[in-house]
């Protein structure tokens, strides 16, 4: 519990009493490998902090092919946040790519925290500005840079996850086939 505690402190300051508020809304789940936290065609209430293991979140095109949008590792928060805020049928699947542990609180409830404890809020909006960031800096580079950077800088923001999923799952986040993934992997170990 220590080391999640640092890790929301590290995202923005709290107090020690308004985090014990915090932590007092989320109770422990476990989940096994290839379960899911979220399912598209649903309408998602929960999110949750990833306290221990790895989770994908992706989507599915018409004709059922998987995009993976992200991976999350351990300390994280995981969540079909769109759903959340607009109340529309979810879209993304979060699944575990490992056994995994989560601390998990209803939306709602969470936010009606908020009002009592600007601390929390501005905690939330935090959240919100890093994974804002997070996903314009994805997004460019997707558009800009080869795959081999990708990969390079997956293996920097990721370091060791490529030995414990799959190797398709990382084509799928690169936008890649396993194919090239493969040539791309052999062309960084030959230099």
């Amino acid at each position: 519990m220590e080391a999640l505690k640092k890790y929301i402190k590290q995202i923005h300051p709290i107090s020690a009493e308004t985090l014990e508020v915090l932590l007092a809304q989320f109770s422990t789940e476990t989940f096994i490998k290839g379960t899911y936290f979220a399912k598209e065609g649903n309408n998602e209430t929960r999110f949750g902090i990833l306290v221990k293991g790895v989770s994908r979140t992706f989507f599915r095109n018409n004709e059922g092919a998987e995009y993976n949008k992200m991976f999350n590792v351990a300390p994280s928060f995981i969540g079909a946040y769109s759903t959340l805020i607009t109340g529309k049928e979810n879209r993304i699947n979060i699944e575990f790519l490992t056994d995994a542990e989560v601390l998990v609180t209803n939306y709602q409830q969470f936010i009606s925290l908020y009002q009592k404890h600007p601390q929390i809020e501005s905690l939330s909006r935090k959240l919100s500005e890093n994974y804002f960031v997070q996903k314009e800096k994805r997004e460019i580079e997707l558009v800009t840079m080869d795959a081999e950077k990708r990969y390079e800088i997956f293996k920097q923001e990721f370091p060791n996850l490529d030995q414990l999923i799959p190797q398709y799952h990382i084509a799928s986040y690169l936008g890649v086939s396993a194919t090239q993934l493969s040539r791309i992997r052999r062309n960084l170990a030959g230099k």
